[in-house]
């Protein structure tokens, strides 16, 4: 008995394409096409397991084969439309990103980090004047005047001309395609996904209540840009925010010993704050000083005093769980080791610190990976924050009850930020080297070996061996040069183990610290490594923990995490203090990071608060901060929570860089407009 499909298709009666338009064997039929780009990778990986599991059928009839000279070949070709399907993704990834990165600089564009085309055309469509919401319905203004979304200032470089074409341009090709719509909820880096199902389209019901967009033709060309000079439109709102600002104490307000060193001097410090009318201080709490000499030994007495001179001032306080040492070339005659007792410990084991691949130990925090290794006198990592945390709960309980202490930041890595410390200036780091990776130590390497043999692969469980020195450069390694070994399988094996350290550790504290600080607001700062992020690795973050190369996004996994726990990301604002020639130099790109930090956090709900980088800064480094921590007419009306203004020495003495601080607070208060 044959089959149906024993006919050739030289047999076959001709199909008329007029009279059988939807025939699978008509030649305009859609089936009858030959598939391109994605469609064809993915046409060639079902062949490939078709391969696999032994079922070929025929072109001629519907038996089954198990493969002929012909199949190598053709596995061949299909390897090779994949590799060029792949350099043609990079090419349109490459130039989507400098569109971006120029709308942003350029035009002032509130485009996501990981924006795609969806984004832009969203944008556009809101320049001149449309509403699009979460899921693409796209509108005019005048058919539901609840949507509201303010135009950029009338300073914007691109002309309103312009942005007309644009915007004229985008709504065209949303007409003369129907199956195309806007959905501002996607932005993956890929820009295939700017092409959504037809069955998602309203004229198939699924959107029936949507407004049908008119014609660009039957609208006014003036219509199609809101009116620029009109003030209300114009306005700034998040100028209105209230974003309170908190002054950081100088470090050596409390000394080894843990005693106040100048309580007359703190009283003159906090004075002057308050004539500024700051809404709080910030204060290190120094594991190194607190529980400095004997475990589970611990002095509040000097913190006490100062905490009570904070309250008569009436400020707030934030308190910064600090279990890092401080010291350095910016500290002065500061120095701030970790408890003499976990140093002493170190000496017989000195794998409870970070180590490079040299071997040489650093003392800036303990080892991750001893987090849960009962090593400090029968405590694990975790529990010895955890009895700190927990004691400093139960001594100032009064000042938690009365709201004294309105947040408590955990320190959870070199300079108390989440990163590795891969950029010790000890070790003879400058910027902008890319560091180095921190786990050759035995437990670390324990671990990796672990997992690598989990993944039947053993020979990956050590760590690279081409990654450079602490002042390398990318392009100077294997492992980090352009299409380098990062990329590769064992490259994203290691790098993934190496991240996931990172991530292990903050929701290790997080837990903890959720449980001593019940009811209270959780701050985690993270750093601004922004040198060497226009290099495809971004390598000098891949050695600080945060994997983030070019074609992936390292922040959103670890913002996943703070979600959980509720946390507030503080974070380190780069400032102006290189040339654009050296930021050239050292493929250095501050905006471009910051902006992708802010709004991954933003994207994951979490709530942001900003610090400054630098302490010695301008009216131009002043008003990037405040651009920064309050974007104008962000679609959302996102906005940081707070600000944290650090400086390195006392302001009662006038040795404040900043001159224009009074200015700073004041727009941070809303209390003036541009």
């Amino acid at each position: 008995m044959h089959s149906l499909n024993t006919t050739t298709t030289g047999s076959q009666d001709p199909i008329d394409p007029d009279q059988y338009p939807h025939h699978p064997r008509n030649p305009n039929h859609p089936q009858s096409r030959r598939p391109r780009g994605f469609a064809a990778t993915v046409a060639a990986a079902s062949a490939d397991s078709d391969v696999n599991n032994g079922n070929i059928t025929g072109i001629g009839g519907g038996e089954t084969s198990s493969g002929g000279g012909g199949g190598g070949k053709g596995k061949r070709e299909r390897e090779k439309e994949k590799e060029r399907t792949k350099l043609r993704e990079r090419h349109r990834r490459a130039i989507t990103s400098r569109m971006l990165a120029g709308l942003r600089q350029y035009g002032n564009f509130p485009l996501p980090a990981r924006a795609d085309m969806n984004d832009v055309i969203a944008a556009l469509a809101r320049e001149a004047g449309w509403s699009v919401d979460a899921d693409g319905t796209t509108y005019r203004q005048s058919h539901q005047t609840n949507h509201v979304f303010p135009t950029r200032s009338i300073e914007s470089p691109l002309s309103s001309s312009s942005l007309k074409n644009c915007a004229k341009a985008a709504l065209d090709c949303q007409q003369q395609h129907p199956s195309l719509r806007i959905d501002e909820n996607l932005s993956p880096v890929s820009l295939d996904s700017v092409v959504i199902a037809e069955s998602d389209h309203p004229g198939n019901g699924r959107y029936t209540g949507a407004t049908p967009i008119p014609s660009v033709g039957c609208v006014d060309a003036n219509q199609l840009i809101q009116d620029v000079h009109s003030t209300e439109r114009r306005n700034d709102y998040t100028e209105n925010f209230y974003v309170p600002v908190y002054a950081m104490l100088p470090v050596g307000v409390i000394d080894n010993f843990g005693q106040l060193v100048d309580p007359q001097g703190v009283r003159q410090e906090l004075s002057y704050m308050k004539s500024l009318n700051v809404d709080g201080v910030v204060i290190d709490c120094w594991w190194g000083i607190v529980e400095g000499w004997n475990p589970q030994k611990y002095v509040w007495s000097g913190y006490r005093e100062l905490f009570n001179l904070i309250r008569d001032f009436k400020l707030k306080l934030q308190v910064v769980m600090a279990f890092h040492e401080y010291g350095g070339n910016a500290s002065g005659n500061v120095m701030i080791p970790l408890p003499q007792w976990v140093l002493e410990i170190g000496k017989d084991n000195p794998d409870i610190f970070f180590t490079d691949r040299e071997g040489r130990r650093n003392f800036e925090c303990l080892n991750w990976s001893i987090d849960k290794e009962r090593v400090l006198h029968g405590r694990t990592g975790i529990e010895v924050y955890f009895d700190f945390m927990r004691s400093f709960r139960s001594e100032f309980d009064d000042l938690f009850v009365e709201g004294l202490i309105a947040a408590i930041e955990i320190g959870l890595g070199a300079s108390g930020e989440l990163k590795y410390p891969s950029f010790p200036e000890r070790m003879g780091w400058i910027y902008p080297g890319i560091g180095e990776f921190q786990c050759y130590d035995k437990y670390s390497q324990t671990s990796l070996l672990k997992e690598a043999k989990a993944r039947g692969f053993a020979f990956w469980g050590k760590g690279p061996e081409n990654a450079g020195q602490y002042n390398s450069q990318p392009h100077e390694t294997g492992f980090f040069q352009e299409r380098g070994e990062y990329d590769s399988y064992y490259g994203r094996f290691f790098l993934n183990w190496y991240s996931q350290l990172l991530i292990g550790h903050a929701e290790n504290v997080l837990s903890l610290a959720s449980l001593a600080f019940e009811d209270t607001k959780i701050i985690v700062k993270i750093p601004a490594i922004y040198w060497s992020y226009k290099a495809a690795s971004h390598a000098a973050e891949l050695t600080a923990g945060y994997y983030n190369p070019s074609n992936r996004d390292g922040y959103s996994p670890v913002f996943e995490t703070l979600k959980k726990y509720s946390v507030t990301v503080k974070f380190v604002c780069p400032g102006p203090q290189m040339s654009s020639n050296e930021h050239e130099e050292a493929l250095a790109d501050p905006e471009g990071l910051s902006w992708q930090v802010v709004n991954a956090a933003w994207d994951k709900g979490l709530l942001i608060g900003g610090e400054n980088a630098i302490t010695c800064f301008d009216r131009e480094g002043c008003m990037r901060l405040i651009e920064m921590a309050k974007p104008r007419n962000h679609p959302d009306s996102n906005h940081f929570s707070f600000f944290t203004y650090r400086q390195p020495s006392p302001l009662v003495q006038g040795s404040t860089c900043f001159a224009d601080l009074d200015y700073f607070i004041k727009r941070m208060h809303g209390e003036l407009q541009r």
